[in-house]
């Protein structure tokens, strides 16, 4: 087994990690969700990433890591889309809704619908 290079490839895992992490606590919340569902190209690249590691694995370590990477990128690439999918719900007009009639038999015999007394 190639030990320094498994090292290599986990410090790097680790500083990915953490850069991430530091970027994303410095958005503010109002601005988080459209930042992360527009960022779906990212996504994508962390997917194809996780496919080199996996065409690259030569050991079960290796084979796990990749699977690990892989369904995490495919989790935010759909989870991304899923959001951008919500979003776009929340600016949809809503569907107007016909207008109320009265049933027949219901209104008064003058044929005024004002309720209450008349003075």
């Amino acid at each position: 087994m190639n030990y320094p290079a498994l090292l290599v490839d986990v410090t790097i895992f680790v500083l990915a990690l953490w850069v991430g992490f530091e970027v994303i606590s410095k958005v503010p919340a109002t601005l988080h969700t459209p930042l992360m569902s527009a960022a779906n190209s990212i996504h994508g690249i962390v997917l194809a990433g996780a496919m080199l590691i996996a065409v690259t694995a030569h050991n079960t370590i290796g084979y796990v890591i990749a699977f690990v990477a892989a369904a995490f990128a495919a989790a935010n690439v759909v989870g991304g889309y899923v959001v951008t999918g919500r979003m776009l719900k929340m600016f949809r007009r809503r569907p107007e809704a016909p207008p109320a009639t009265a049933p027949s038999g219901t209104a008064q015999a003058n044929g005024s619908t004002h309720k209450g007394t008349s003075a």
